[in-house]
């Protein structure tokens, strides 16, 4: 089965929001099959930085990624969630 990689953009609730702890939190909700690969802090404005996940997950996923926006943005800390971009992967 094929992967597929997802950009997702995550807003924090506060500007004083860890966001490595934010981005281990996320982590531990995800559901078997689903991996953060890495991470990076994407500055927004007035120190505000938004956490940017790159998230390995099955392909053949019911919802698209609906399920892991949910579970993101059901997470404390999170503010709002916006997937960037998907990519199909051959390999992983």
């Amino acid at each position: 089965m094929a992967k597929v990689l997802v950009l997702v953009k995550v807003y924090p609730s506060d500007i004083n929001i860890n966001l490595d702890e934010l981005a281990k939190k996320i982590e531990e909700r995800l559901p078997e099959g689903y991996k953060i690969t890495r991470y990076t802090t994407e500055p927004i404005a007035f120190g505000l930085n938004a956490l940017k996940l790159y998230i390995v997950m099955p392909e053949e996923t019911e919802g698209g990624t609906s399920k892991l926006e949910e579970l993101i943005a059901g997470t404390e800390g999170v503010d709002e969630v916006e997937v960037e971009a998907v990519h199909r992967l051959s390999e992983f």
